[in-house]
């Protein structure tokens, strides 16, 4: 996202069209999540978490080696594929290594993971970018892969597949109603924190008024804010996983229509980014929870459901931050439409709160 304004002008694209290649991930997200954990639920999981860690490597050298707005959106599309596959073997893993207290400080150890390099990895990937060209960072996150998956490797512990999985009895969790609440309030929900993120450049740019090399500052502030957000995250899960996705929406949305009135001021829109960088971790940790906890037996798919979630709230959010300001609205007006996204995700889950408390009461109770 820190790179749109880069490819773009690589491409001879619209900022708004170019905007689509991050819809064309998303789309690898939610496509390749349920597809390959059911498929490969019997495979071991610390090999196959390194075989999905690889894999995304060859995406982004395919997208490094594309020429063109369609190969670039293939090339993202299939970058996509393992995300969510990848995240939801790696938080069962870290789930198993502990006790049931402490699984949700456990998935959120795994989550850190993607929040320090949000951290990290995003303002350092932007600054490659405007500097080497955009190209560079994507040879750079192949050989972070490569990497990344000889550590695995080494240091997580082997641990057996499900032998007796198969792919319908992984997808019997799609019918479970709480699983299908929780992933539509994800889907929908946190398209929010995409819609104002994806054009956080330009907002920084042309509402800020600030330079195009302070950008990588707010991608980091950010990042600050979803590593402070994972470490809460992972102490409210414990908590109370359903009303801390309640609290985390009502946040959400309250920030992003504060941001929108106040973006023209540098201090506030830096800070505000923060905090929006912590509530998108906290909402995306316990929403996992939620979701893992919701799909019995299919764990494993119930993780990667919520990064097929998270990843069509990614497209949303861009889809509809770029609709708004090809209507003339201006960089303020994703935030807007981001907080009515939230808004949004919160009703779907209370309504799926809601059910649970309905069809869980005796049945004299409800008579």
């Amino acid at each position: 996202m820190g790179l749109l304004q880069d490819i773009s002008e690589g491409i001879d694209e619209s900022i708004p069209r170019t905007g689509h290649i991050i819809t064309a991930y998303a789309f690898g997200v939610v496509v390749g999540a349920p597809v390959i954990v059911s498929l490969a639920a019997r495979l071991p999981r610390r090999e196959l978490a390194v075989g999905l860690v690889l894999a995304l490597g060859v995406g982004n050298a395919l997208t490094a080696l594309a020429h063109g707005y369609w190969q670039v959106m293939g090339a993202r599309f299939i970058a996509g594929l393992p995300h969510g596959a990848y995240f939801g073997v790696a938080s069962l893993l870290a789930a198993s290594l502990v006790t049931p207290e402490r699984r949700g400080r456990a998935v959120s150890r795994v989550m850190l993971g993607l929040s320090v390099a949000t951290v990290v990895g995003v303002p350092a990937s932007t600054w490659l970018g405007q500097n080497l060209g955009w190209r560079s960072a994507y040879w750079l996150v192949l050989g972070i892969t490569v990497v990344a998956g000889a550590l695995v490797l080494a240091f997580v512990p082997h641990a057996p597949g499900n032998p007796g999985a198969s792919v319908r009895g992984e997808l019997q969790a799609l019918k479970c109603s709480q699983v299908l609440f929780a992933v539509s309030a994800g889907m929908i929900g946190f398209g929010g924190v995409f819609a104002m993120y994806s054009y956080v450049g330009p907002i920084v740019t042309d509402v800020t008024e600030l330079s195009r090399s302070a950008i990588p500052w707010f991608l980091f502030f950010f990042g600050v804010g979803s590593v402070l957000g994972s470490w809460l995250a992972g102490v409210l899960a414990d908590w109370d996983v359903e009303r801390s996705v309640l609290a985390g929406f009502v946040a959400l949305a309250a920030t992003l229509v504060v941001l929108s009135m106040t973006a023209g001021t540098p201090a506030s829109a830096a800070a505000l980014v923060f905090v929006i960088g912590v509530l998108g971790s906290v909402l995306a940790i316990t929403l996992q929870m939620r979701l893992m906890h919701a799909a019995g037996d299919a764990q494993m798919l119930g993780a990667a459901l919520n990064h097929s979630a998270l990843n069509v709230a990614n497209g949303l959010g861009a889809w509809v931050g770029a609709v708004v300001i090809d209507a003339g609205w201006g960089y303020r007006a994703p935030s807007v439409v981001g907080a009515g996204l939230a808004v949004l995700g919160l009703l779907i889950f209370a309504a799926g709160l809601r059910t649970q408390a309905v069809t869980s009461r005796p049945a004299t109770a409800r008579s």
